[in-house]
């Protein structure tokens, strides 16, 4: 038969869409040709299979042979259809049976000598190849990153030569087992190294148990970041489909995934000087960014005001729709970026002799441009923005250790649950009739935060988010009601427009 087709996946985002490697060979003078919108890596794949082909022993047909990867409009790329189009063209001239593809995917990248390569993405492509109830079969390396697809049929091999005799009916490939690795047993850095800082802590609390993003004002060394990089810790374990989406996202990045992460919500903190596209992602071939790769986890952001302003802009749509839309002139991608974003800014440019009292040596001037560095619709999508005062070194000595992340952690879980089984997602997603219904108030309650709102002069967005904070706080103390001392925290965690209003 001088027809073969052998089904593989590309990557499209984090889909895997299937594509048909249709291989025809056709009388004629010799030649390779490859159609079906291939880009440089994929086009390059025929050096990589004749090469392969030849050096494992088999005969490449001197014929006029056609590859076609269908769907034809779907863009192409990477090294991860060199294996099945090397089995497309040894079926077609009849060296392996053809039957034998039938109920298979393949992926994989080819060496000169003919082994397999490991390839970018293959999570996705395992996960849509058990939903479309086939086998995969892929490079060895990638055996353990398939392994976390647990519903999944994978077998792994080494070399072109295996996976021929496998098909052949001579060997039996491996099998890959279904495992994921428990992220208990990663290692945390612990709320119980925190001394003093009560404020920060409660609201460090907050945010976790609701999902609200969190912006901390203070002076250098006030303990900001050490804070932040505790929140992980605090924060429900992430549920299957959760660990599975933020692995894919990595499993398709230029950073690969690495199997023990798995289930591990994901802390990001780029460098000030990152660019918009380091963030949101993006490039002519589309890759997610830090907003995506902190998906179901943290985005840390410190020295918030040294980011370019419209850098910090682009967070904007992201934090509200929680995905990401990049789009290209031929190619569009979309990457989930449902991420709890966390900042740290000084509360002027001055330095080490600025804090948050009398004594600072900037003038008003200096300290109104440095907080317009961020924009109100920016701040308004932040729920908390609190104050992290400088201690004093003596009395911080004498402070007893605080409580533990563990202990924490089990308050945020009986919340995060309470408020699941009340109204089917965190706080911090509630909107429109949801949020009337389960954050109704009294109405001199409802007066004492219309009062507080005009007096401030927040937004519709900030009274909101003020209502889900309050909803926390209320989940937190195990209420069923919102009342007016779960509306006056919420208030005063709200520090931010204070510090304006009193610039």
């Amino acid at each position: 038969m001088s027809l073969a087709i052998v089904r593989s996946r590309a990557q499209d985002g984090i889909e895997a869409p299937e594509v048909s490697v249709e291989v025809h060979l056709g009388n004629g003078l010799p030649s390779f040709t490859l159609v079906g919108l291939p880009e440089a890596a994929v086009r390059e794949s025929r050096e990589r299979v004749r090469a392969a082909l030849v050096t494992a022993g088999f005969e490449f047909p001197m014929r006029r042979i056609t590859v076609n990867l269908a769907p034809a409009d779907l863009p192409k790329d990477g090294g991860r259809f060199d294996l099945p189009i090397a089995l497309g063209i040894l079926a077609a001239s009849g060296q392996i049976p053809h039957d034998a593809l039938a109920d298979c995917e393949f992926i994989g990248e080819l060496a000169l000598d003919g082994t397999l390569r490991p390839v970018r993405g293959v999570l996705p492509a395992v996960w849509h190849a058990a939903r479309s109830d086939r086998a995969c079969i892929l490079p060895e390396a990638n055996a353990a990153e398939a392994g976390l697809v647990r519903s999944a049929r994978c077998r792994a091999a080494d070399h072109i030569l295996s996976v021929c005799r496998a098909l052949r009916g001579e060997e039996v490939l491996p099998e890959v087992p279904g495992h994921q690795p428990s992220p208990a047993a990663t290692a945390v850095e612990d709320l119980a190294d925190v001394r003093g800082q009560a404020h920060a802590r409660r609201a460090l609390e907050i945010a976790a148990a609701g999902g609200h993003n969190l912006l901390m004002v203070g002076p250098p060394g006030t303990g900001k970041t050490m804070l932040a990089r505790r929140l992980p810790g605090i924060l429900p374990p992430m549920n299957e489909e959760e660990a599975m989406q933020t692995a894919m996202l990595w499993s398709i990045s230029s950073q690969g995934f690495a199997p023990e992460q798995w289930g591990r919500r994901p802390f990001r903190d780029p460098h000030h000087t990152s660019s918009g596209v380091a963030l949101i992602g993006g490039g002519s071939r589309p890759q997610p960014g830090e907003v995506s790769l902190a998906h179901n986890g943290v985005l840390f952001l410190d020295e918030l005001t040294e980011f370019d302003r419209r850098v910090l802009e682009v967070l904007r749509e992201p934090l509200e729709t929680g995905e990401v839309s990049i789009s290209r002139a031929a190619r569009q991608a979309r990457f989930p970026a449902r991420f709890q974003l966390l900042a740290a800014m000084n509360p002027c440019p001055q330095g080490y002799d600025c804090d948050l009292e009398d004594n600072c040596r900037c003038t008003p001037a200096q300290q109104q441009r440095h907080r317009a560095r961020l924009s109100a619709p920016l701040l308004d999508r932040i729920d908390l923005q609190i104050e992290v005062p400088r201690q004093d070194p003596r009395e911080l000595a004498t402070l007893p250790e605080g409580e533990p992340s563990s202990v924490v952690a089990a308050r945020v879980a009986a919340a995060r649950e309470r408020m699941l089984l009340r109204q089917q997602c965190i706080n911090a997603s509630l909107a429109g009739r949801a949020l009337e219904n389960h954050c109704a108030l009294e109405a001199a309650d409802r007066d004492f935060l219309d009062q507080a709102v005009a007096r401030l002069r927040l937004s519709t967005r900030a009274h909101h988010r003020i209502l889900r904070v309050a909803r926390t706080i209320a989940d937190l103390a195990g209420q069923e009601r919102v009342e007016r001392a779960h509306l006056a925290e919420a208030l005063g965690l709200r520090a931010f427009e204070r510090l304006m209003n009193a610039a």
